[in-house]
């Protein structure tokens, strides 16, 4: 054993007083050469020396790879100090999350590093989850392609968005304490206060305007047509008021530009009556004319209908989707800090558990969002890479392991021996998503098979399910964005999934095949080319 770089009085303080992980760790002989007694009893190690003798010498688990801890150690060396986040092996096996610093220092000619570990305590995970969710949704709340304003129950504005700021000719902040009825002022005639009060009496998710027109006040004192959608939220027994503010000065012209057309047909019609006996064939010709444009009109009218309608269903479900999660991760949060350490350490597990699965929900809501947008956008684009396509299938089997019910399990056949050319994200994304709706749409005790081939240049990957399964009528658009099968209606979800897959699909040159029956299962197809298979 190295003797000791340090002084007396740093040995006291490690040996006697520190009751967390201290040790010195040698560069140059890749492991520790002393750790204290509080840092023997954290890691679970009989004795000092069983620690100094371990052959792993490694703290985390998974291991870090021996470029990533040279990195690690570089950094702490260039900075003097150097503290990450990293799940932490003990002696037994089992592992837990601590917060781990590396502070450099010299001993003569000779480098050493003073590692310290804490451990970290499921509250602190929590906060900082709960941080990390709020960051997510201010960020949706930006960037937002709608208009957001947020009022306490008074009416007051508490909050906007930038959009709503660009609609109403306001920078964000000067929104900020004004009444909402300088934004819309004629939307309830003279009864703002009696309709706000039995809004707050029975708040609800709903539309403002009864089918009436709602004009939108600028701060120059133009105004332009809105539609406007109310949600809510209670925040510390608080209740505040979501407004989702659509300008729909484009349809309303349109609109406009119907009627307008409304009554020249009708002009035209009264006009060519008079002249019928002497025009006929001219009548004739330009009814014709009438009735194509009328068809044209119609169509027009049932896509921009369609639109609407579109985009209704998007600010419901955002609403209600974004808030639920939230509403379970801030009402977790107080009840954690309410309850006391010891007796109440059962409550405080239940409660955790319900923000990170709040947390999560929301997190894949956002990610398929993002992910539509991106492809969308055309910002995604097929990378193909060497892969093991055998590996890949078992670490994303192993990776959802945690969203497996109570006696549900997967069972993995793979005929893909050595190595083949694919966009290795995309596919571990298209297996994630499918093996997530076999796993959510089928009962406790079920079987999820997943197979896989290699074969000809074309991969073959299939994932069957003993789940509530899909009716024929559905299966037609199963792959259209936002739409759900009316029998999964009560589960959670965004129907991007499937459009998602699709969409990878057709960046690899792939195709997707769906066999379901109700009640009975579903088996889930993909067929994707590649390139350079070992075995060909």
């Amino acid at each position: 054993m190295r003797p000791s770089p340090s002084s007396s009085v740093l040995t006291d303080l490690l040996y006697t007083q520190a009751k967390e992980f201290f040790g010195i760790y040698d560069p140059v002989q890749g492991w520790f050469t002393q750790v204290n007694p509080a840092g023997v009893r954290l890691l679970g190690y009989p004795s000092e020396d069983v620690f100094l003798a371990d052959p792993d010498h490694s703290l985390r688990k998974p291991p870090w790879s021996a470029v990533q801890w040279q990195d690690l150690c570089e950094q702490a060396r260039r900075e003097g100090h150097q503290a990450v986040e990293a799940e932490i092996r003990r002696h037994t096996g089992e592992a837990f999350s601590a917060y781990l610093e590396l502070t450099y220092f010299e001993d003569g000619d000779q480098p050493f590093f003073l590692i310290h570990i804490s451990k970290q305590s499921r509250l602190q995970q929590a906060e900082r989850e709960l941080a990390h969710s709020v960051r997510r949704f201010e960020a949706v709340f930006t960037n937002a392609t709608i208009g957001i304003i947020v009022c306490n129950r008074a009416g007051d504005i508490v909050s906007a968005n930038e959009l709503a700021g660009q609609q109403f000719g306001y920078p964000p902040a000067e929104l900020l304490g004004r009444r909402i009825e300088v934004l819309v002022p004629n939307a309830a005639g003279r009864h703002h206060q009696q309709l706000r009060e039995s809004f707050n009496a029975h708040p609800q998710v709903r539309g403002m305007g009864h089918n009436r027109v709602l004009r939108g006040q600028r701060q120059d004192g133009t105004d332009f047509p809105v539609e406007v959608s109310l949600s809510y939220f209670h925040l510390d027994e608080e209740l505040y008021v979501v407004a989702y503010v659509l300008d729909i000065t484009a349809k309303h012209n349109a609109e406009l530009e119907l009627s307008a057309q409304q009554e020249r047909v009708a002009r035209l019609n009264a006009d060519l009556e008079q002249k019928v006996a002497d025009r006929t064939h001219a009548l004739m010709n330009t009814l014709e004319q009438l009735e194509q444009r009328s068809r044209e009109l119609t169509t027009a009218l049932a896509a921009e209908q369609e639109l609407g309608e579109m985009k209704s269903r998007f600010v419901s479900m955002a609403s209600h989707e974004f808030r639920t999660p939230l509403t379970g991760v801030l009402t977790s949060a107080e009840l954690i800090a309410d309850y006391a350490q010891g007796p109440q350490k059962d409550k405080q597990l239940k409660h955790v558990d319900r923000i990170r699965s709040s947390v999560k929900q929301l997190n894949n809501i956002l990610e398929e969002f993002l992910s539509v947008g991106r492809i969308e956008e055309g910002r995604v684009e097929a990378t193909p890479a060497t892969l093991n396509m055998e590996a890949l299938l078992g670490e994303t089997v192993a990776d959802v392991q945690a969203l497996l019910k109570t006696g549900q399990r997967i069972e993995c056949a793979a005929e893909c021996a050595g190595l083949i050319r694919l966009d290795a994200s995309l596919l571990r994304k298209i297996l994630v998503n499918l093996l997530s709706n076999a796993i959510k749409y089928s009962g406790e005790n079920t079987i999820v098979h997943v197979r896989a081939t290699c074969h000809n240049r074309q991969l073959t990957l299939s994932v069957e399910d003993q789940g509530v399964g899909i009716s024929q009528e559905d299966q037609e658009h199963l792959f259209e964005r936002f739409f759900r099968a009316r029998n999964v209606s009560t589960v959670p979800g965004t129907g991007l999934g499937l459009y998602i897959i699709a969409k990878y699909l057709e960046l690899m040159g792939g195709t997707i095949a769906l066999r379901s029956t109700l009640d009975v299962g579903t088996t889930v197809t993909i067929t994707i080319p590649y390139e350079n298979h070992s075995a060909d």
